[in-house]
């Protein structure tokens, strides 16, 4: 089958099908070559792979295509099964090159956003500034990743004051949530059941988040922010191949009428790669908005709309109520920071597992020698170290993370030196650990916490700004799942954060699980929005990423590339996803990672090859330079001046 297709005169079609066999057969060598010998040279897998394993894995191919099943699909399917959703599949990796500039610099995952950041930089305004408006730009053009709907967490550094602030815009569950929210008759619905249903939406945070942040750190007007959203709202924005193939692949059933009419034409068809998009409905939010500050947002017009859409939900009606919209609080929390080697390196606390977890793994690392220079880069025994590393921080951070003002989360003991001295122990140079247990860090109440079973989509986006006075804004914000709950409000979409808690309550053994459902609390996230400073105190790294559960192993991993391997923030973006979040050892699908993941199965790792979209966006500062990376695997940019 696949000669007859080779020998047909090639389509735009069946060069994408070509590259998914590519994929496809590139994740078989990874998981069908046995352990490779010490000294694996690239010619040497080649020669190899093609005697060995290619035969298997062509009639693997031939076996799927023969299913009509295509890699990415295949994936798809495999990810939804797991609650590992892949927004951004089908982006594919575009060169780009590294961005520098002098005065200022924002990243973003689109370029339209990117530019809405830096009209505001060129404008004088702060990096708060240019992360509103960037924000409110992404949730017109990048709809599946964040907006309104969702929520955020920010990390802003005053350089004149050198005072460190983290704020937490986490959605929070109706007041009238109970722990049994996701069980039928006992047993957890169906995650997809979930996720397209009134009982995951969560009050959103992200209004009341950019409203915060900018009275504490802004210099434009308010109403300035939303001027490149607003016109593009009304003149429409050309709908991008990623947004056109998610809208494709997710289908027009996962969506409510409203959501169907804008997405959708009247036979059911995505709206095609090109079309001119117009948002009238998003623009007069946003003029709302702007007018009158966040609370228009949460109450009057806006918020009885979105109560009507959760309650009208086209699958299982929600819950949430005017009052939850009308009592939500930002709250500034303590951020995290821990050295590693001569850096400051900080993040978000909880209800954030994300700078946690981030925190341990480094910490976990610390002792070893991972390789200096570009030239070490995704060595051997570091990828092994790495690995192992993130197996003990997501042991703990699947026991002990959640929301703070609910669960009493040992921060410091999961930190304590002497407690990260014996989880390091277990770490073998030459050897796998099985999937380990939780630690019993010093500082754990009486109270046990049971085996949680939370399943984290990956609709979210990251961007990094400094502006010219040298301050600098992380911002992760999310809706959650790809498109969120498909429910629509208002002129944008509602979150599905509510599956970010665990769906059962009590575990096997009848213990209370730290992120179960309860009334008005924050689910647990994984979003890390990471700022690195220098050994002067000065930053030397703004960065975060998208990714689920995942984002944990794309912010270590950039770290790494930064602080050990030296290499600069385009590189660092770009350079092959890998890691564990507790059981196998997950590698990038692609040709440039077969041999990353041969060395990793030299060690005994078990390999997972999956797509693994990362989403990084990352700005460094080398003296008085700035450069920017926005992540290949996305459509995003690196602008500034």
């Amino acid at each position: 089958m696949i000669s007859n297709l080779m020998s047909q005169p090639e389509t735009p079609c069946m060069q994408s099908r070509a590259r998914n066999r590519g994929l496809l057969l590139a994740a078989l060598l990874i998981a069908l070559v046995g352990a490779a010998p010490d000294a694996i040279t690239q010619p040497q897998v080649e020669s190899e792979t093609r005697q060995q394993v290619v035969p298997e894995a062509r009639q693997q191919v031939e076996s799927e295509t023969r299913q009509q099943v295509v890699p990415e699909a295949r994936q798809q399917l495999e990810s939804k099964a797991r609650g590992q959703k892949e927004p951004e599949a089908s982006s594919g990796d575009t060169d780009r090159t590294l961005a520098t500039t002098s005065r200022h610099m924002i990243s973003t995952a689109n370029a339209l956003a990117s530019e809405a950041g830096r009209e505001m930089l060129r404008a004088g305004g702060s990096a708060v500034d240019a992360a509103i408006a960037a924000q409110l730009v992404l949730g017109l053009v990048e709809p599946q990743s964040s907006g309104l709907g969702g929520g955020a967490f920010l990390i802003h550094w005053n350089k004149a004051t050198k005072e460190l602030r983290s704020y937490d815009g986490r959605e929070t569950a109706p007041k009238a949530a109970t722990p049994e929210r996701f069980l039928k008759d006992g047993t957890p619905m169906p995650f997809k059941t979930a996720v397209s249903s009134g009982l995951s939406i969560g009050t959103p945070g992200a209004p009341r988040l950019l409203e915060t942040v900018h009275r504490a750190h802004g210099k434009l007007p308010w109403v300035r922010l939303f001027e490149p959203a607003i016109k593009l709202s009304e003149e429409g924005f050309h709908v991008s191949q990623r947004l056109n193939f998610l809208l494709r692949w997710f289908g027009v059933e996962v969506f409510d009428p409203a959501a169907r009419r804008y997405f959708f034409d009247e036979s059911g068809s995505a709206r095609p790669k090109g079309y001119l998009l117009k948002n009238p409905e998003y623009a007069a939010t946003l003029k709302a908005i702007a007018a009158g500050g966040a609370n228009t947002f949460y109450q009057g017009p806006i918020a009885s709309a979105i109560v009507a859409a959760v309650k009208g939900a086209h699958n299982i009606p929600g819950d949430l109520a005017l009052s939850d919209l009308a009592s939500y609080t930002v709250k500034e929390r303590a951020p995290l920071c821990v050295t590693y080697d001569a850096r400051r390196v900080c993040s978000m606390g909880p209800p954030s597992s994300g700078g946690v977890a981030v925190a341990q793994t480094m910490k976990l690392l610390e002792p070893f020698d991972l390789g200096r220079g570009p030239d070490a880069a995704m060595g051997a025994e570091a990828m092994h170290l790495i690995t192992e590393a993130e197996k003990l921080a997501y042991a703990d951070r699947d026991r002990y993370l959640a929301d703070p003002d609910f669960v009493p989360v040992p921060v410091a003991g999961l930190l304590d030196p002497a407690y990260l001295d014996g989880r390091r122990a277990l770490i073998g140079h030459d050897q796998v650990m099985a999937p380990p247990p939780a630690g019993e860090p010093p500082g754990l109440e009486k109270r046990a916490f049971g085996d949680d079973t939370t399943l984290e989509s990956v609709g979210t986006s990251h961007l990094s700004v400094i502006d010219d006075e040298g301050n600098a804004v992380s911002f992760t914000t999310t809706i959650e799942g790809a498109f969120g709950s498909g429910v629509w409000a208002a002129g944008f979409l509602l979150n599905n954060q509510l599956t970010d808690f665990s769906m059962k309550s009590v575990d096997a053994k009848g213990m209370a699980v730290a992120n179960r459902v309860e009334g008005g609390k924050r689910p647990r996230s994984t979003m890390a929005p990471t700022i690195v400073f220098d050994d002067k105190g000065e930053v030397f790294a703004v960065l975060g990423s998208p990714g689920g559960s995942r984002i944990i192993l794309y912010v270590v991993k950039a770290l790494v590339a930064l602080l050990d391997w030296d290499l600069d923030a385009q590189a660092a973006t770009a350079l092959t996803n890998f890691g564990s979040m507790g059981k196998d050892a997950e590698i990038e699908i692609g040709w440039a990672s077969l041999w990353h993941g041969l060395k990793l199965k030299r060690y005994g790792h078990g390999l997972s090859p999956d797509l693994m979209n990362s989403g990084l966006h990352i700005v460094v500062v080398h003296g008085d330079r700035l450069e920017g990376g926005a992540d290949p695997r996305r459509e995003g940019a690196a602008l500034g001046d």
